[in-house]
């Protein structure tokens, strides 16, 4: 049985977090743990022909779908409140993250490698990364790793690898389509078969005979021996 009971997985907008963190949220509520699923901003709707009033519609949306999706996780989740436009600086950012770590005695934080096309996600890196490491100089135990999306593969090194059962597969794609984006209503990416792909080329690198997700270890100093 895992010793880990509080999990954060942080995402710079809506679906980041379920993208990242989603295989092993449902792991860990299997195992009993409390799971949050952190919006960092919303994210907003990218095309420039939208009117103010369908660009508040969406965004008013989006809650339903964060929602949603962390219902078919088992998690909750949160939106920090935070907009591209307002985002503070990264030690402000890491001070209000560490507070939230230390008030829900989070063990684990899953967030965005630093190798990313976007802004939001290194800032989310940074800040999640500073918050985790002035923890663990204070003598906490929390752990830290990053997810795998393909806006953020820049030097990912995959470290860590999870299989997941057909049923757990099944949960977490259930999870992402709960979101417009990830269906391929708002942009043309083609998000189902990337992800479904990408499970099956992590499985066969690792030699698994399941569907596999990847995780990457945090550069962190080591409090005790293994």
């Amino acid at each position: 049985m895992s010793e880990v009971k509080r999990v954060v997985s942080i995402g710079a907008h809506s679906l980041d977090a379920e993208l990242l963190g989603g295989p092993l949220i449902i792991k860990y509520v299997k195992n009993g743990a409390k799971c949050t699923l952190l919006h960092v901003t919303q994210g907003r709707l990218e095309d420039p022909q939208a009117t103010e009033e369908e660009k508040q519609a969406y965004l008013k949306d989006l809650l339903k779908q964060n929602r949603r999706a962390a219902e078919r996780l088992g998690a909750d989740y949160l939106w920090l409140g935070y907009v591209s436009s307002n985002m503070p600086g990264i030690e402000e950012f890491a001070k209000r993250l560490e507070k939230y770590f230390v008030d829900e005695k989070v063990d684990l934080v899953i967030t965005h490698w630093r190798g990313s096309m976007h802004r939001r996600h290194i800032e989310t890196y940074d800040a999640a990364t500073l918050a985790v490491k002035n923890m663990r100089e204070k003598g906490s135990q929390i752990r830290l790793v990053y997810g795998e999306t393909f806006e953020d593969l820049v030097g990912f090194i995959p470290q860590a690898y999870f299989q997941l059962d057909d049923d757990e597969k099944e949960q977490w794609f259930s999870a992402l389509n709960e979101y417009d984006v990830f269906k391929g209503k708002v942009n043309d990416f083609p998000y189902i078969p990337y992800y479904t792909n990408n499970g099956r080329i992590r499985q066969i690198e690792s030699n698994s005979s399941k569907f596999t997700v990847c995780y990457m270890h945090a550069s962190l100093i080591e409090n005790k021996l293994w």
